[in-house]
Order: structure tokens, then sequence, then C-alpha cells
């Protein structure tokens, strides 16, 4: 008799954990799904703002770029300096041009490894880039790298900063070269809102 009984109390025992635990389980409500996608880290992209300037006009547009940006400032020096002269100046840069010339740079930095964004900077001459913006561009593996040309001159010419757009995309292998700034150096604005366009304003 006690057997059975024990048995009976075993048995209740079992059916009422059973029990409980499956009503404990219907009180927990499931756990709900993330409402919002994971957010994706993104570091600041360092910048570096290059350029050649022979009567200060694109220095000045540099040293704003670089101001608004961020970015470091580097001017890019002939290793032989250009005559002060304008039309002795004139002379050499268009011999450069037609023997589509490398002028030598005496402070070319040993790698842009650091930068993710790249600003070069140039007056329009003989039509087109000086030739020393291709020595620059082409020292370096610019694979992965965004490009922003920016440039003024005297006439404002279109054709001409089409010219030396296609300079600096022949030059820049590997690099995505972005659609240049073509402005005078004081248009503020128009610098303004070309840095907010490519999303680099500071």
């Amino acid at each position: 008799m006690k057997r059975i009984l024990s048995a009976i109390t075993s048995m209740l025992l079992t059916l009422s954990l059973t029990a409980c635990g499956s009503a404990g389980g219907s009180d927990v409500p499931p756990a709900e799904p993330d409402t919002e996608p994971p957010v994706e880290e993104g570091g600041e992209q360092n910048v570096l703002v290059a350029y050649f300037s022979w009567s200060g006009n694109t220095e000045e547009m540099a040293a704003y770029i670089a101001e608004q940006t961020g970015g470091d400032l580097l001017e890019i020096q002939p290793a032989t300096p250009y005559p002060t002269d304008y039309d002795a100046c004139g002379e050499v840069a268009l011999a450069e041009r037609d023997s589509n010339a490398r002028p030598a740079i005496a402070n070319l930095p040993a790698t842009l490894d650091a930068y993710d964004v790249i600003f070069i900077g140039y007056p329009i001459w003989w039509h087109t880039a000086p030739m020393i913006v291709g020595t620059f561009l082409e020292s370096y593996d610019l694979e992965g790298k965004a490009v922003y040309p920016f440039t003024q001159s005297a006439s404002m010419d279109e054709e001409q900063f089409g010219n030396s757009m296609d300079f600096v995309r022949q030059s820049a292998g590997g690099a995505a070269v972005h659609d240049g700034l073509f402005a005078r150096p004081a248009d503020t604005q128009a610098i303004d809102e070309y840095l907010a366009a490519s999303g680099l304003a500071g």
C-alpha cells in the first residue's frame, strides 16, 4: 500500500512541476527584435590639400579648403623654381607642356598612405594643368584614393578647365577623380558649396 501511495505521490509531483513550467513559460513575453539596424562605425577621412601655386592665387584657395576641411596643407615646390618674370615663366611652362615633361619636385613626400582624400590644386597654364601636377600624381599608387581637383585662371575658360581635368584623370591612375572645382580664389561661396556637395565640409 505504501508503495502505491508513494508512486501516486511521485506522479502527482511530476505533473505539478510540469504544469508550473508550462505556465511560467507562457507568462514570459518573447524577446522583441531590434527595431533599428546596427550602426556602422565609420572613421573620419584624412584629407590632404596639395597644391602648386606660382602667383599665390591657388595658394589662397588651398589654404581656405584646408581650413574648411581640416586637411593637411602641402605646397608642391619645384626642384628648379620657375622664373618670377611672367613671360619667362610662360616660356618654360609652354616648353614643358609641349614635351609632356615631368618637372622634379623638391619636397615630394615619400608616401600618401595616410590620406583617404586628396585635393590637388593648380593654376591653368597653357590651357591645361602645369606638368608638375603630373609629376606629383604619378609618383604614388593612388588606388582607392578620392581625388578632388581645384583650379582657377585669369580667363576662367571652361574648355581649358576640362583639359586640365583630363590631364589629372590620366595622371591619377587608380584613383577616383571627382568633378573638380573651377572658381576664383575669392569666391568662398562657390568653394563652400563645392565642399558641401562633396560631403567634405568641416
